[in-house]
């Protein structure tokens, strides 16, 4: 039996409709619209001083923790996709989500001061908490334990959240001592000036549906920014390049970090870290296994879809290796969606984006040197892609209304997403009982809400004090 046989026979590929052939291409597809978080994922987790937070090595640049967090994105990627493809047979690929690990770098590591290897530890908690849930069959309990528009409201908060952090690396959005945030000096600024450039310039692509197009946009602006620095059209330290670029591909001082995070833990903190990063991959995960799923055809007639509990292993799986490789909470991810458009169907779709994570290998110099405003041109095309969840949210019903609209305002306000979902919960069950719905508040959003509130309380009044 031949390679192609061999694939066709253990991926069941005719009984789905598709050949070997169409797979590949399919997973070409999905990559390429994907393949923007080897850039973007390691510039948004590694810390520069004195600019943000995020994973700083003793001994190394960041520069080259960039690049080790290049390749660490890599295998994640490529792990729980295998993962997916082989023990789920499904299309769908994974890799570190957007959202999550600026959570992780600005909030977790940044404003609550958490060591960057606690922050892995909750990422490693979260995936083995993920696993045991699923192998138990408790999905359906957890699913229904979160208010209906706090799940569809995150979306858009998330959205927001990233939105507002790339608007800041591209000079579009600056710090205002008047007003907090203003518009930035964008006709002085060469950095500011070619983000907006290169940023409508991904909008055209991705609008023309070119895959890869945020990908295309992020190295175009970055070339050009090259370009015109090398022609001598800005100056030298207009801030268009990079600065010199160290690559290495020892990833040794991230994997397993996360066991000396656990030895450094604040109980109430550490809880609420793994509660937000379990909560957005749980549901992030689920939406986006049944919004692919709805258009690959693969919904039973009541919507579900069928088997669900293997892609959420391997999500799981995904999340717990990722935590242990030294990345931010492994997703599914929706871009899976132009893979499946191309006819994609079965696991063999993953297994080729896997491969071609491996193959990414090769460019992690190139992701190393891409400046920090044009890789988050990425952040502000998916934050606006994102806006998109707030239609799902019933805003004739002002008991919906309130608990979506503070879960959508409190994340970039406070520059949290646990923050804004614990918003959400905590009005949640409040506006129902005024509103004299008791029926539909369950003991475990009293439970959630009552929590936040202690958690609240005693992080404003100063009673806890991450440890660094």
């Amino acid at each position: 039996m031949g390679l192609t046989e061999t694939l066709e026979d253990y991926f069941d590929v005719q009984e789905h409709g598709s050949s070997v052939g169409t797979e590949l291409v399919a997973g070409l597809t999905t990559f390429l619209t994907m393949s923007y978080i080897v850039v973007v994922n390691p510039d948004i987790l590694a810390a520069i001083p004195d600019v943000k937070p995020g994973i700083a090595i003793a001994g190394y640049s960041p520069a080259e923790v960039q690049s080790m967090l290049a390749v660490v994105t890599i295998l994640a990627g490529a792990v729980a996709t295998f993962v997916m493809a082989v023990y789920a047979n499904r299309p769908f690929a994974q890799a570190p989500g957007l959202g999550l690990n600026a959570f992780f770098a600005f909030t977790v590591v940044g404003a609550l001061g958490v060591p960057w290897q606690t922050a892995l530890a909750a990422v490693v908690v979260e995936g083995i908490l993920f696993i045991v849930l699923t192998v138990v069959g408790a999905r359906e309990y957890v699913i229904n334990l979160f208010p209906e528009p706090v799940k569809f409201a995150v979306g858009t908060g998330i959205g927001l959240f990233l939105a507002i952090i790339g608007l800041q690396a591209m000079g579009l959005v600056v710090d205002d001592p008047a007003t907090l945030i203003t518009l930035g000096s964008v006709a002085s600024s060469p950095v500011a000036i070619l983000s907006v450039v290169g940023l409508f310039a991904t909008f055209v692509l991705y609008a023309r549906g070119i895959p890869g197009s945020i990908i295309i946009g992020i190295l175009g602006t970055s070339g050009a920014g090259w370009l015109l620095t090398t022609l001598g059209v800005v100056a030298p330290d207009a801030g268009l390049v990079a600065g010199s670029a160290s690559t290495t591909y020892d990833i040794t001082p991230l994997v397993g970090a996360f066991v000396s995070g656990l030895g450094n833990v604040e109980a109430f903190t550490f809880a609420l870290i793994v509660f937000t990063f379990f909560f957005v991959d749980f549901f992030d995960t689920a939406g986006t296994l049944v919004g692919v799923s709805q258009v690959a055809g693969f919904l039973d007639d009541d919507g579900n879809l069928p088997d669900i509990d293997r892609p959420l292993m391997a999500d799981a799986v995904g999340t717990t290796v990722g935590g242990m490789l030294g990345t931010s909470t492994v997703t599914t991810y929706i871009e899976s969606a132009s893979g499946v458009e191309e006819g994609g169907r079965t696991g063999l779709t993953a297994l080729t984006v896997s491969a071609l994570f491996l193959v990414s290998l090769a460019f992690v110099p190139v992701a190393a040197a891409i400046p920090q405003y044009a890789s988050h041109i990425a952040l502000v095309v998916i934050g606006v892609v994102m806006l998109g969840n707030v239609v799902d949210i019933d805003w004739s019903d002002i008991t919906n209304t309130i608990p979506a609209g503070m879960t959508i305002l409190v994340m970039p306000f406070t520059y949290s997403i646990a923050y804004g979902i614990a918003a959400g919960i905590v009005s949640y069950p409040v506006v129902k009982a005024a509103a004299g719905e008791l029926d539909e508040v369950r003991l475990g959003h009293w439970a959630l809400a009552v929590a936040f509130v202690v958690y609240f309380f005693v992080r404003t009044s100063g009673f806890i004090q991450a440890q660094v």
